[in-house]
């Protein structure tokens, strides 16, 4: 901590932090009434990186609660440490077992079978060699700033995808079932096709990334996942142009369109009523056995509809 930067010590309410949501659910200050700032304070990024994600924190346990309250969704945590899911409380949803008091950690396997052990560190070694390949690619210095050390009781985001996968996607009665990937969670999705490739093709119907950048994991992926990803997947990226005009790739990579926006944080939200409209030709064709035409939209959303 720089010597003149304040103490980490932040309120645990929105009304701390002097912010609210108003009628349109728009972040404000309470008292300007101007957006988040996220340079609070000049010169001290990381006191204001600190502040940022406080503050995410609460709105983060805010929305969880929207959802239950006001969507009637029910949150169901998940054992070993892999974070948490809301499922809408149907005849659909599985029932999980409550986790422990005491939760064993990931990395102490001893009392697992010997074959599931081993698959599951096969996965672990393919998947961190991946996730170095990306980082490496993003930053050529990250690997001599600093070395990955694992939360403990945290699983990654793909393992996350997988287990919710296997307990949840995979047993429920949809028959349709959609993606959306936001930026990191289009690497996640990579990593559940590669694992589970027969299943997610009979069950998905279409996935839309949002400024995803999955295009680093196609080198690991197979052929057929590839094919599939371009037939079924659109990427909404970043970009000054209109809402779903073609962005081409310099990289194989699923179509690309551009989000309407050039802000990486605001792609999926200026997206949805394309992303929706996506879902409904993807869902037509299936019963058609057609494919939808992700690249040639006859009616682009004005931007005024957003």
């Amino acid at each position: 901590m720089k010597k003149d930067e304040p103490p980490l010590d932040f309120p645990d309410t929105l009304e701390g932090f002097e912010y609210a949501f108003n009628e349109k659910g728009q972040l404000r200050h309470i008292k300007t009434g101007e957006p988040f700032v996220f340079n609070y304070r000049e010169d001290l990024h990381r006191w204001n990186q600190k502040r940022y994600e406080a503050l995410g924190e609460i709105i983060t346990k805010y929305v969880y609660e929207l959802l239950e309250k006001d969507c009637n969704l029910k949150k169901i945590s998940i054992p070993e440490g892999y974070g948490v899911i809301v499922l809408n409380p149907n005849e659909n949803y599985i029932e999980v077992e409550k986790p422990k008091i005491h939760v064993q950690s990931s990395s102490d396997s001893s009392d697992e079978p010997a074959e599931k052990r081993e698959r599951k560190d096969k996965v672990s070694k393919e998947t961190k060699k991946r996730r170095d390949f990306y980082e490496k690619y993003r930053n050529p210095q990250r690997e001599k700033e600093m070395m990955q050390l694992y939360i403990r009781e945290n699983g990654s985001p793909e393992e996350h995808a997988i287990y919710v996968w296997d307990h949840f996607i995979a047993q429920a009665a949809a028959e349709n079932v959609f993606f959306v990937a936001h930026s990191y969670g289009g690497l996640a999705f990579v990593e559940l096709m590669i694992q589970r490739e027969a299943d997610v093709k009979n069950k998905v119907t279409a996935v839309a990334l949002t400024d995803s950048v999955h295009n680093f994991f196609f080198f690991f992926a197979g052929k057929t996942i590839r094919e599939w990803m371009r037939e079924n997947c659109c990427n909404w990226v970043s970009s000054s142009e209109p809402l779903d005009t073609s962005v081409e790739s310099m990289l194989p990579d699923c179509p690309r369109v551009s989000a309407g926006t050039d802000r990486h944080e605001l792609t999926s939200w200026k997206s949805f009523p394309s992303i929706f409209k996506f879902f409904t030709e993807a869902s037509e064709a299936k019963i058609s056995s057609l494919k939808p035409a992700v690249t040639r939209r006859s009616h682009r959303i004005k931007h005024e509809e957003l």
